[in-house]
């Protein structure tokens, strides 16, 4: 590799992770303050009960998560030997679950560190089964409507060629790096945020946050500028959705897991390996899900439907 092609590479990986933190560090201590106090039950608006798991430290999960991703970055330009296309770098998947882990371990040592894995079965959060039905088809559905409105539109697809044998094979993958993730992003880094500011806005800053750390693998990966950004606010509509989810099932990890797993195995059946996925289209079709969520629950829990206005 040439040294000025390395020195780019450096000042992207830099880049990211500065924007990441930084924009981690302001949003979070600019609400502190107002956070201090109990919230004001008057405005029937507070954000949800805590979880019962030792209180995460955001700031210094973020900056753990991006300090080992860097590495990663530097050396991840080589594709993987998968059908889908993805980078090395796109094993910095693993590094939610390390942060998390360390800092766990470090705070509340073995039992908090077993107790935070133990949510990755946490089913027993679940009260209504129900919920269970937005977690395993909601993305693929909306993978379905994005190749039918891309046929119906004239786009160039190839004929499936969809290896349904490989699904179970797949999905098991997405469950073991659905847990990597979601177990630093929901089980340790959610719940602080969204006790500070409200599930929405909690949703919205890790959603952008989760953005930037998928950024240098979407560069590695060749991706153009039109398709990462389109990308990155499917990102952010996505852990609208999750955080939606994750609330109305009691804070349910695995809940988390199923809908990140199902939503990567969208992608990667799309329609041949993800060969065609247009992050646009998804967009698009996201939206309205996501307007109907935030027209009939309140902001500050994502779970409490509003009630309809009197006539």
């Amino acid at each position: 590799m040439s040294g000025s092609g390395r020195r780019n590479r450096v000042v992207l990986v830099v880049a990211a992770a500065a924007l990441a933190i930084m924009a981690a560090v302001g949003l979070i201590r600019s609400r502190t303050v107002r956070a201090a106090g109990p919230p004001d039950d008057s405005t029937g608006d507070d954000p949800p009960e805590p979880a019962e798991e030792p209180e995460g430290r955001p700031i210094a999960y973020l900056v753990l998560v991006f300090l080992l991703s860097a590495p990663w970055w530097l050396v991840g330009e080589r594709p993987l030997p998968v059908p889908v296309q993805l980078p090395t770098s796109a094993l910095t998947l693993v590094n939610p679950l390390l942060a998390a882990g360390a800092l766990t371990l470090r705070r509340s040592g073995w039992l908090g560190l077993r107790a935070l894995l133990a949510r990755a079965v946490d089913t027993h959060r679940v009260a209504d089964p129900l919920w269970y039905l937005p977690a395993l088809f909601l993305y693929p559905l909306i993978g379905l409507l994005s190749y039918t409105v891309m046929r119906l539109a004239g786009r160039p697809l190839p004929q499936p060629a969809i290896a349904w044998a490989m699904a179970p094979v797949y999905l098991a993958v997405f469950l073991l790096t659905g847990a990597a993730e979601e177990l630093g992003w929901m089980g340790y880094a959610l719940e602080p945020m969204q006790r500070r500011w409200g599930a929405l806005r909690a949703a919205i800053a890790l959603g952008v946050i989760w953005g930037v750390f998928h950024l240098v693998p979407d560069v590695q990966n060749g991706r153009p500028p039109g398709w990462i950004l389109w990308q990155r606010l499917s990102g952010v509509t996505f852990r609208i959705l999750i955080v939606w989810v994750y609330n109305n099932t009691g804070g349910s990890v695995f809940t988390a897991i199923l809908f990140h797993a199902t939503n990567n195995l969208a992608w990667a059946m799309f329609p041949n390996d993800g060969s065609h996925y247009d992050p646009l289209i998804g967009l698009l079709l996201t939206l309205p899900v996501v307007a109907l969520v935030l027209a009939r629950c309140d902001r500050a829990t994502l779970t409490r439907w509003r009630p309809r206005p009197a006539h």
